[in-house]
């Protein structure tokens, strides 16, 4: 049973935002963002990635090699297959356009980076805080902030600023753009309907074949509006007439889908500049937005990720506690993890004997081995729980203690 004695070795990821995370099988993976030290700001490593243990609430650091990526924020991380591929973002030299990956089901945690070169098609222009859909093994990306030269000028592009001299102009995209993992091959579709305007900083969703964008940072406002991209016929819906109330406006916030006709959206920045700390369900069913109610007042997060868990639950790492465009120094490596449906009577068990493990020591070697393995993993988990909620950098909402609180 851990002791206090190990708790030296319960290391957390570095504070970090404008990071990448994905869930594949039982880890969630962490890499690049960046964080200020001393008014500068400082890329994290992209030769190292994070690996967060769901089951016994451990990290650990693995280092990186192969085509390793410029260090970079605002890049758009997704997984296929096991493959996690990173496009896009912002560095000391500029905005980015590339495209990475790296097998994240490696042998013996060796991840070897490859930059992605006989591809077919153009791929978009350069651009960071974009989103993405994962469907049928494509990557679809939408919308971001960026550069264009003049004759890549059009109707997908509000221009921001401009350097009239070398005829760069920097804005917000609303155009898409999809990579066929399998063909290898960038294409960009004709989409029919009314797209959403211009964007960047806002939040993609999958819901069946149809992949929802909500919010973010449109010209001089932060947007709440809720459009669907049909990713089999590719029409847009136009902007969701909701019922009821709805979200404030917002960018750097995150949706997450977690259930056939739910998101679950958390944080950002709203159009007064505030950190958000609220929670909204939209379901599709009903056609509205419900808050919670019960959510903590004091974890505000945005330019965050959320990813969902293999035991429905929404884990949030990283961003900042404060206005990142006025006061850049609030980022933040914890771990908020929301509960999003009832646990199983196997999961609720193994809870209760990993948080009562040292009343109950004498009787764990009854257990079938397999079932022990199990067990101390929850152990394990727990006690790192325990250790880090003191430090302040883990935090868990659920209806199973006071403290925590349920989505649904």
């Amino acid at each position: 049973i851990p002791t206090m004695t190990d708790f030296h070795n319960f290391c957390v990821a570095e504070k970090r935002s404008g990071h990448c995370a994905v869930v594949d099988g039982n880890l969630l993976y962490v890499w690049g963002g960046y964080v200020t030290i001393e008014n500068n700001e400082v890329y994290l490593p992209s030769d190292e990635v994070w690996l967060y243990e769901i089951d016994t609430g451990l990290w650990q650091m693995c280092l990186m090699d192969g085509e390793v990526p410029s260090p970079m924020s605002g890049s758009c991380g997704a997984c296929v297959n096991g493959v996690l591929y990173i496009f896009g973002g912002y560095d000391d030299i500029g905005y980015s356009n590339q495209l990475y990956c790296v097998n994240l089901r490696t042998k013996n945690s060796i991840y070897t980076w490859k930059k992605v070169k006989n591809f077919k098609g153009q791929p978009p222009t350069p651009r960071d805080k974009l989103s993405c859909w994962v469907y049928k093994d494509r990557l679809i990306f939408f919308g971001g902030y960026g550069c264009r030269k003049h004759s890549e000028l059009n109707d997908f592009f509000d221009v921001h600023d401009a350097t009239w001299e070398g005829q760069t102009f920097w804005g917000w995209n609303n155009d898409i753009f999809v990579f066929d993992t399998v063909k290898k091959t960038w294409f960009q579709p004709a989409a029919k309907g009314v797209p959403p305007q211009p964007r960047a900083a806002h939040t993609c969703a999958v819901m069946g074949n149809k992949g929802y964008v909500f919010g973010g940072r449109v010209l001089q406002s932060r947007k709440n509006d809720l459009h669907y991209l049909d990713l089999d016929t590719w029409s847009w819906s136009g902007e969701i007439k909701v019922n009821g109330e709805k979200p404030a406006g917002r960018s750097w916030h995150t949706c997450t889908t977690i259930a056939d006709d739910q998101l679950f959206l958390f944080g950002g920045l709203s159009t007064e500049s505030e950190p958000l700390s609220d929670g909204w369900i939209f379901s599709v069913k009903s056609n509205e937005w419900t808050q919670l109610k019960h959510l903590p007042k004091d974890k505000p997060r945005l330019w965050h990720t959320a990813c969902f868990g293999k035991e429905n639950e929404v884990m949030v790492f990283g961003g900042s506690k404060d206005d990142l465009l006025y006061l850049d120094t609030g980022h933040c490596n914890d771990l908020l993890i929301f509960q999003t449906q009832p646990y199983s009577l196997a999961r609720l068990c193994l809870d209760c004997i990993g948080k009562n493990a040292a009343s109950l020591q004498s009787q764990l070697s009854w257990l079938p081995s397999r079932l022990l393995q199990e067990v101390m993993k929850k152990i394990t988990f727990w006690a790192a729980v325990r250790h880090r909620e003191k430090a302040g950098n883990y935090t868990l909402y659920s209806e199973e203690e006071e403290q925590w609180y349920k989505l649904n």
